[in-house]
């Protein structure tokens, strides 16, 4: 792309970055799924392949999703690569440049970043968020057997929409970890009854139709479960967790996709 045909918000991010800043940007993708309707960040490795959440992939097809750069360029990925586990997926996007993973021991107070697209922001440029790295949480699956994951805990605002990003350290392109939700946890019996009321299908039903023009119909405890969950995403909590660039080493490495240790110039 020109500078000319660029868009002018990224052209002017990029005049105010400086160097490494312009390549974690350049680096940055918005991925959507008009199937799940599921929005997040990923990025890309310098090796080819685009990392994100698996909960940001999850229910669609390499196919199904929409990539977007920030010079609002769309792009087609294949090889679609998951986790459920590490919540993390991977997948060739054959576009140049990239990032490289940084797997060292980063102490806690460094001030730490990422690019992304949260709440309702479609870019074309990425936002930038900024925190410190606070402290380190074992995260396991419900019902899971395997070891405990480890995360990252940063008191920073990442939001829906950030879920995927490249966790950095500040004026730096090595990739620390992988931005994966805001540390909000919720009382195990709550969530339940949200499940439940989510999943409810007797009552009063409503018609809805959605962007892309399909409807869908909607009993109210459902609706009730959309809004408490719309409203709890919406809160603002200035913690968040991203997955250690160990786990990301070890799931590239699983699935024998290459990938390129972090060298400072």
């Amino acid at each position: 792309m020109t500078e000319d045909s660029m868009p002018v918000a990224t052209k002017w991010l990029l005049d105010t970055v400086g160097d490494t800043g312009r390549a974690a940007v350049q680096s940055v993708f918005m991925i959507f799924c008009p199937k799940t309707s599921q929005k997040g960040t990923g990025f890309l490795l310098d090796t080819g392949f685009l990392v994100t959440n698996e909960h940001v992939v999850r229910g669609a097809q390499a196919d199904e999703l929409v990539v977007l750069s920030s010079s609002s360029t769309r792009h087609s990925v294949t090889e679609l690569t998951l986790d459920e586990g590490r919540d993390l997926a991977a997948m060739r996007l054959p576009v140049d440049g990239g990032l490289t993973i940084r797997d060292v021991r980063i102490d806690a107070g460094v001030q730490v970043a990422t690019w992304g697209y949260p709440l309702g922001y479609n870019g074309p440029a990425p936002l930038l968020t900024v925190g410190y790295l606070a402290g380190f949480v074992a995260s396991t699956p419900e019902g899971s057997t395997r070891p405990a994951v480890r995360r990252l805990v940063i008191n920073g605002a990442f939001n829906p929409g950030n879920s995927g990003g490249p966790l950095l350290v500040t004026q730096d392109d090595g990739v620390i970890g992988v931005v994966v939700s805001k540390h909000a946890p919720m009382p195990r019996f709550l969530a339940n009854a949200i499940k439940v009321l989510a999943t409810n299908e007797t009552g009063v039903a409503y018609q809805a139709t959605d962007a892309q023009g399909n409807r869908h119909q909607f009993v109210e405890s459902q609706i009730v479960a959309e809004i408490l969950d719309y409203f709890r995403s919406m809160t603002q909590v200035v913690i968040g967790e991203a997955i250690a660039a160990s786990e990301l080493i070890a799931f590239l490495s699983e699935n024998r996709i290459p990938w390129t240790p972090y060298k400072k110039e």
